[in-house]
């Protein structure tokens, strides 16, 4: 792992060469600042063309990430957030991280219980207690 690379999760670790990132003005308040530096940083990763991940993991992003991908299936980040562009650099970095640590993540199957016998009477009493409410407002009988 090269210090370029990006860590996402274990076993998924995006090269380093697989990100482009490009700089440009940032738009906003700043005053002559903001005019003559290109603090901005968009980053691009290819998630078709990506080695990185295996092939379950590219089908999910590429269906959880599908209204974010371009044509071409890049995922960009943008970030204008600081006045420094390597803490822009840092910040695309770790949303890029978290956009596909989130759209890899796998949600555990749900396990159905089946109810206790202490709820299971619980639920029979309850009938039996409403069933005699019941039975006791009907009609009442004259002999």
């Amino acid at each position: 792992m090269s210090r370029r690379d990006l860590p996402v999760r274990r076993g998924l670790t995006i090269p380093g060469n697989e990100l482009r990132e490009a700089a440009s003005r940032a738009g906003g308040p700043g005053g002559q600042h903001v005019n003559k530096t290109s603090t901005r940083v968009t980053l691009r990763w290819n998630v078709r063309e990506s080695n990185a991940p295996t092939d379950l993991q590219r089908r999910r992003l590429l269906e959880r990430l599908a209204g974010r991908l371009t044509r071409t299936g890049c995922l960009i980040v943008h970030t204008s957030r600081h006045r420094s562009r390597s803490r822009n650099r840092e910040l695309a970095r770790e949303r890029l991280a978290e956009i596909v640590r989130d759209a890899t993540a796998t949600t555990p199957k749900r396990v159905p219980s089946a109810p206790s016998r202490a709820a299971r009477q619980r639920r029979l009493d309850s009938k039996r207690r409403r069933s005699r409410i019941k039975h006791i407002r009907g009609r009442v009988r004259e002999d």
